[in-house]
């Protein structure tokens, strides 16, 4: 008897592997991206106020445009475990607190509000800031008649605050 007259078993060809195993591969990569984008962290909103017309999304630039106007621009510097905010331009009422929104990009539960208290050299705020990852950064006075945008790179130690909006 040779070798050929032998019957393999299913478990040894390669064809029935691939039949069950690329389904049952995709079965699992499918529940996975589920869990993924079901999970924690997945519904976080942006913090800005969107008004819907039909299926576009509007968002208030006013006061983008405002600070534009005004020329307004600032440099947040970590200082150990104080925030500092420095003027780059006139325009500010230095006597007035500012709020500062710091936004982690992914997960809302490590976002940090403060308000910022004037001092003679800009604005101070006590918080020992977790630089090993990226912030989005907005900065308003309390009544939110302008605000200032940024981005704290992972690492970095200091960030510009600008308006978006051209002027």
């Amino acid at each position: 008897m040779n070798d050929k007259d032998k019957s393999r078993t299913g478990l040894r060809e390669p064809l029935v592997w691939l039949v069950f195993g690329i389904p049952a591969i995709a079965v699992v990569a499918l529940v996975w991206m589920v869990f993924i984008a079901a999970g924690p962290g997945s519904t976080d909103s942006v913090d800005t106020t969107v008004k819907r017309t039909a299926q576009i999304q509007v968002a208030d630039l006013g006061p983008d445009e405002a600070a534009s106007r005004l020329r307004l621009a600032a440099l947040l510097r970590i200082d150990g475990k104080e925030l500092e905010i420095l003027a780059l331009h006139s325009g500010f009422d230095t006597a007035a607190p500012l709020k500062l929104a710091l936004r982690h990009p992914t997960r809302a539960d490590l976002d940090h509000e403060l308000l910022m208290q004037p001092t003679p050299t800009g604005w101070r705020a006590p918080l020992e800031l977790d630089t090993g990852h990226d912030w989005k950064l907005e900065l308003a006075p309390q009544d939110g008649r302008w605000r200032l945008q940024g981005r704290l790179p992972r690492g970095q130690l200091s960030a510009r605050l600008q308006p978006v909006a051209p002027g």
